[in-house]
């Protein structure tokens, strides 16, 4: 019997496919189309909110681009580490490509603001960029929040680390959102300024 063994563990191994043999994957392409698809969504929201400054945002909006660019850069981070620990393609974004009208589509991710969008907000300057850039960014997160659905609706995001990435960007979007309504209420509101 000692004679078989050997021939019967040749055997096994021999009928073991070579998909069986890998370690299997505990993510799906639909995670990785969501994690690749959040850095292009995150990288836009850092162009625009980036411009604050230079477009004269009053105090309270350059406070929460501030707070957008600081979250979304460490984000991005996280998204492209966790796509090159998979040896998945990593996103290289350029902010330059953001704003040109022949932007490629396929990086167009829900709620991102189009060619002419980004002109038009670039355009503004003081309170008129103030209250363009909350309306957009608005509609921006609100597509954050729809690619996260979508995700779950996927049957996706149960690996760890996307779960966490997608609970997270729902949460903080929806309390943005929330942030940016409250912001539009008030200057709506506001007594106008003297001249």
């Amino acid at each position: 019997m000692t004679r078989f063994i050997p021939w019967l563990v040749a055997a096994a191994i021999a009928r073991v496919s070579p998909a069986a043999a890998q370690a299997p994957r505990d993510y799906t392409a639909a995670d990785v189309r969501f994690m690749s698809g959040m850095i292009y969504h995150h990288a836009q929201a850092v162009l625009i909110a980036g411009w604050a400054p230079s477009h004269d945002a009053g105090p309270s909006l350059r406070t929460l681009c501030d707070r957008i660019v600081a979250s979304q850069k460490d984000e991005i981070a996280l998204l492209s580490r966790w796509l090159a620990d998979r040896h998945e393609a990593v996103p290289h974004t350029d902010p330059e490509h953001m704003m040109m009208p022949e932007m490629d589509s396929t990086h167009m991710m829900p709620g991102m603001l189009s060619a002419e969008q980004l002109a038009q907000l670039d355009r503004a300057q003081g309170a008129a960029f103030d209250r363009l850039f909350l309306s957009l960014m608005i509609q921006h997160h609100q597509g954050a929040i729809t690619m996260v659905n979508q995700l779950f609706a996927a049957g996706a995001g149960e690996e760890e680390p996307v779960y966490k990435m997608a609970s997270s960007v729902f949460a903080d979007q929806t309390t943005e959102i929330e942030r940016m309504q409250r912001m539009l209420a008030a200057d709506l509101f506001a007594p106008p300024s003297p001249k």
